[in-house]
């Protein structure tokens, strides 16, 4: 039983479902899941990916609505009886799950179902509520881990818990490419812009104003400049045009995008990494609703929201958070990058660094050899 609530969960759960079948032909897949998922041939009792959101007031919104759709999951897992369930990325919805079915069999004690709980990619615990690797480390059997310094995290707090360090799918998924190419440290004379605002209704809500009013003031600087935005369905680029955006809308497809971009502006999250590996300069932000925010800054420990530059332990990405996060800064910082050859220069050599830290090709073949070790 594999679930994934996002986007790009939804790409990881796929790519470990082929190597399972690869190492276990005869091996059956249910869950809950998104259009790749499905495609991968997993019988999806719904969409998940379709619900996702992010912050506490955005979550307790819809909070009748998640209760339903993880009551009929847990449900499906109690009738169905899994050899595994395996819980990719969506850390708050999957935890919960692994609790509520180990719960359910310490209720249970005469059950013949004894299902090993797998968790694919690490919940954020080292940035925020550390006390929750308490949580993991009760419930689960494996943790499949795409960053390198997890690993060690976890072995000073919880060391019972198996955490295995599969490298990150990214890494195998566009090594030896065509697409990827240096990226030049001049700037050309159509600096391409690509905009990433994030696979999430709120998420475009508050992040496509900025980066748009941002993107005026880019082009009256530098008038030749041409911006694409990049969204991963259609309803978003639906919104998009709502919200006035009068640019190229491409679905999905984001490596060919990057491969042929100058500059990004881009959602704190997943999409950094991406922006990374192709060696494009980007400037980070994120914005949400003020009671999130409140909470956030007080339980949140680390100096950045931005990946790259927390496994580099330095400000690689220009970051803007919150009431930072304004046209005025995420165009002064594009400008910048954009204009800036020794940056660019230095940019690309750490971007470098981190990427060769990530491991080596072949993370859902080693991840589905760790499921299966079990």
């Amino acid at each position: 039983m594999l679930i994934a609530g996002e986007a790009s969960g939804d790409l990881l759960a796929a790519e470990l479902v082929s190597a399972l079948r690869e190492q276990s032909p005869h091996a059956a897949f249910f869950g809950a899941g998104g259009p790749r998922l499905a495609a991968a041939g997993v019988e999806l009792a719904f969409d998940l990916t379709q619900h996702s959101v992010i912050g506490i007031t955005e979550v307790l919104k819809n909070i009748l609505m998640f209760q339903r759709l993880f009551n009929q999951l847990l449900a499906l897992a109690i009738e169905r009886k899994p050899d595994v369930v395996i819980g990719v990325d969506y850390g708050g919805f999957n935890l919960r799950f692994g609790l509520a079915v180990k719960k359910y069999l310490r209720d249970n004690p005469f059950s013949q179902w004894n299902p090993k709980i797998v968790q694919f990619v690490s919940p954020q615990v080292w940035a925020s509520r550390p006390g929750r690797a308490h949580k993991l480390a009760r419930n689960y059997d494996l943790l499949l881990s795409i960053f390198p310094f997890e690993k060690a995290w976890y072995a000073q707090r919880v060391p019972q818990l198996r955490v295995e360090f599969v490298g990150h799918p990214m890494i195998g998924r566009f090594t030896g490419s065509e697409l990827i190419h240096p990226k030049l440290a001049a700037l050309p004379a159509v600096p391409k812009i690509l905009l990433l605002p994030g696979s999430r209704t709120g998420e475009l809500i508050k992040h496509l104003p900025p980066m748009l009013a941002a993107l005026k003031l880019i082009q009256g600087k530098l008038p030749t400049a041409k911006a694409k935005m990049v969204l991963p369905n259609p309803a978003l680029r639906q919104l998009a045009k709502a919200l006035d955006a009068d640019m190229e809308i491409q679905i999905g497809e984001l490596p060919w995008a990057l491969s042929e971009t100058d500059v990004a502006l881009a959602s704190t999250g997943t999409v950094t990494m991406e922006c990374a590996f192709f060696g494009v300069p980007t400037v980070t932000l994120y914005k949400t609703s003020w009671l999130t925010y409140q909470i956030a800054r007080r339980i949140v420990t680390v100096k950045s929201l931005t990946m790259p530059n927390l496994l580099a332990g330095e400000t690689v990405y220009p970051e803007f958070i919150q009431q930072e996060a304004t046209p005025e800064n995420l165009a002064q910082a594009t400008l910048e990058l954009l204009q800036g050859e020794a940056r660019r220069r230095k940019l690309k050599e750490q971007l470098a660094k981190i990427i060769a830290s990530l491991g080596t090709p072949g993370a859902p073949k080693r991840a589905a050899a760790a499921i299966l070790s079990l």
